[in-house]
């Protein structure tokens, strides 16, 4: 049996902490897993990535051989996520008789239609019905293009002469009863003739050109009418069962491909979502839909009550658990656990889950005492991953979030991975103060959040470099773009933080109706429209997020 995926997954506009919190937790859990097979849940969990790498995360994947996390925009549950019956597709050439008995083997109303994976059509129980019980003048069967093969099965027959594998195409059906004379007058080139023993009536049958002969009541047929047909190339076929039988029989043996439905087919994708699903199925009377894959390919097929029994997406957060900051519809999903270092946000889960939240300076810090805990070996690469998400959550120490055991861990992380701690802080910062090759969007959304309080949103954008120079040329170019993400963002105020990792020290500027009144009260300085330097505030989370929630909630009192 397939093991269930559990993705593991850090917030929006992720920063090195989320991507590398994500992946080494994955592996923690794996490998908690092959430890412990006893009591293994028999998943398998998989690092994702709920945005764009940036150019600090990039360096740090890159010298630790890590392959960056497959991005996921969107949790809510889709067609892949729910039961889908792996309905085999039939050739559009069989008949009407053999789709029907398919349909009561396999217990269903519907038949996909299907040419080298590619769907075709759809043949329903409907259809079949229709085929028995509408009339139809005597041409059908060669309207129809009917194979002789399926005349053939049709009529429990036997082939005698002529290529099973050719087609009645032109002609009618005539019924051989009354004096050979009156046989022969009712024949023309090409018919199609049903006939019983008289072996006269078979000869002028034959010698009237018809294309087939079919001879009835599993009567013995004469060795010179056999070669007669051979020399004509009359496709002579006899079968078990009598004239009035085998005639009423017969129009099931044609293919499928002349009722089946070929346009307008209802049909959706692997990667289509649920919930859009449920609206187009409802105002269509079909009971089964096909699916289809990225490819175009015919994949299977699912009904109204597979959608009842849809089964969620499982997810663990790291190092987020604000609504606003989590991967889209994660309302859909099933969260099984969160760890993270922040202030415990809007999100809610319909069911317990393992919580663990410490007030530390990373993720990736918690994440370290886990391994410990459960006695799992730290590789170098993954050792190096968390150094890293610890140097760069905590401006490699310099934050006041950062804490002892932060400290502690990252050095002891650094041994394991055999790095330097000053020299990968140094280089990683490097990388990430490039911005030459970003463009204005890209720089104000690698390290954004979205935050609310009461009935105001507001979202903080942090850039960091290793100075001051870098930080006004940034500052130039985003200023412009400020007011047009708010509105992109839905949000009432924007700042961002344009943050001096080697003198500690923060220029903040915002934009915003009440951004300038908001900062002056949070920081007790002079309202200025341009913006204010904070100088030994480096952190978002610990000096300015709450600094500014809590200027908002004095308001309200």
């Amino acid at each position: 049996m397939a093991k269930k995926k559990v993705w593991v997954v850090g917030h929006k506009h992720p920063d090195t902490d989320s991507i590398c919190a994500a992946i080494s937790y994955a592996n923690l859990k794996n490998e908690i897993e092959k430890k412990n097979p006893k009591t293994a849940t028999g998943m398998t969990y998989i690092a994702k990535r709920a945005g764009s790498v940036n150019a600090e995360t990039a360096y740090v994947l890159e010298r630790f051989h890590a392959e960056a996390p497959a991005m996921i925009s969107d949790v809510g549950t889709q067609i892949k996520d729910i039961q889908i019956r792996r309905t085999e597709g039939v050739n559009s050439h069989i008949s009407m008789k053999k789709a029907w008995e398919m349909m009561k083997i396999l217990g269903v109303v519907t038949l996909p239609v299907v040419r080298e994976n590619k769907l075709e059509g759809l043949i329903v129980t409907g259809d079949i019905a229709k085929s028995y019980m509408d009339v139809y003048d005597n041409t059908i069967l060669s309207t129809a293009r009917t194979q002789y093969k399926n005349i053939v099965e049709t009529l429990d027959g036997q082939l005698l002469t002529g290529n099973e594998h050719a087609y009645f195409v032109h002609g009618k059906v005539v019924i051989g009863i009354g004096t050979p004379e009156g046989v022969t007058s009712a024949i023309d080139k090409d018919d199609l003739v049903m006939i019983g023993d008289g072996e006269e009536s078979q000869m002028l049958s034959i010698a009237s050109n018809c294309s087939c002969m079919i001879v009835t009541n599993g009567y013995e047929i004469s060795q010179e009418v056999i070669e007669a047909a051979k020399e004509r190339e009359v496709v002579l076929i006899s079968t078990p069962y009598d004239t009035f039988t085998a005639a009423r029989l017969i129009n099931q043996s044609m293919p499928i491909k002349h009722f089946m439905t070929k346009k307008g087919i209802i049909h959706f994708d692997l990667d289509d979502y649920v919930d859009e699903v449920r609206e187009t199925v409802a105002n269509i009377r079909h009971r089964d839909f096909p699916v289809l894959d990225e490819n175009q390919n015919y994949v299977g097929m699912f009904s109204r009550r597979n959608l009842m029994k849809a089964e969620k997406k499982k997810l663990i957060l790291v190092d987020h658990n604000e609504k606003s900051q989590a991967v889209s519809n994660i309302d859909e999903a099933e969260i099984l656990e969160i760890i993270d270092h922040h202030r415990l946000g809007s999100l809610e889960t319909m069911s317990p889950v393992y919580f663990r939240n410490q007030p530390l300076g990373c993720t990736s810090t918690i994440i370290y005492q886990m391994y410990l805990e459960k006695g799992i070996t730290i590789t170098s690469q993954m050792a190096g991953l968390m150094c890293a998400a610890i140097l760069s959550d905590t401006l490699m120490f310099r934050s006041p979030t950062c804490t002892q055991i932060d400290r502690e861990a990252a050095l002891r992380l650094a041994e394991i991975a055999e790095v330097k701690v000053e020299e990968l802080a140094s280089a990683m910062f490097q990388a990430g103060s490039n911005f030459d090759n970003k463009t204005e969007e890209e720089i104000l959304n690698q390290d954004f959040k979205i935050f609310h309080a009461g009935d105001v949103s507001f979202g903080v954008a942090q850039i960091s470099a290793m100075g001051r120079t870098e930080l006004d040329k940034v500052q130039e170019r985003i200023e412009p773009k400020l007011e047009q993400m708010m509105g992109e963002k839905q949000i009432q105020m924007i700042f961002v933080m344009l943050t001096d990792i080697l003198n500690e020290s923060t220029y903040l500027i915002y934009r915003g109706a009440d951004a300038s009144q908001l900062v002056a009260a949070a920081y007790n300085c002079e309202p200025s429209d341009q913006g204010i330097m904070l100088e030994n505030v480096v952190s978002r989370k610990k000096q300015l997020i709450p600094a500014l929630i809590n200027t908002l909630a004095e308001r309200k009192m």
